[in-house]
């Protein structure tokens, strides 16, 4: 089990955009599974929407495809030095409403790896019931160096 602290230590996001609170299974190059505890503290339920807050469809894309950057990223060898880059979204589909007090579990398979490009098949699910699913793509990437180059 990955908490959040270690999850910070193979994906580069933080307050506000880290949406996984933890990883329950990891089996590398296989598969995934991973929750986000939606609460109303959120900020994005100041306006989506007052009176009636619904976590928005693209966070929960988002929270999945970072369950799907851990999968990716686990076992490389230099898996500390890449980075996970969304590449695209295929056969996206939102089945039921997620709101505060909602625990979303995020179960993502590997379809397809090859050289820097990756693909997952995604669900999330609230209990029993489907929130949403989707093909998500990724490019694996260096991070660009923090220091410019010198001019000669």
């Amino acid at each position: 089990m990955l908490e959040a602290r270690d999850i910070m230590q193979i994906l580069p996001h933080r307050y506000p955009f880290l949406l996984v609170d933890r990883i329950t299974e990891l089996e590398p190059g296989e598969r995934a599974v991973g929750i986000k505890n939606v609460t109303a503290n959120e900020p994005q339920f100041t306006g989506h929407w007052p009176g009636n807050p619904v976590f928005p469809g693209m966070l929960i894309l988002e929270a999945m495809a970072q369950v799907g950057g851990v999968l990716l990223l686990t076992g490389l060898d230099d898996e500390g030095d890449q980075l996970a880059l969304f590449g695209g979204v295929d056969k996206a589909r939102f089945r039921r409403q997620v709101i505060p007090g909602d625990q979303l579990r995020f179960e993502v398979e590997l379809i397809r790896r090859k050289g820097p490009i990756g693909k997952v098949r995604g669900v999330a699910m609230v209990g029993d019931e489907l929130a949403c699913e989707a093909d998500l793509m990724f490019a694996l990437s260096r991070p660009p160096d923090d220091e410019p180059e010198k001019a000669e």
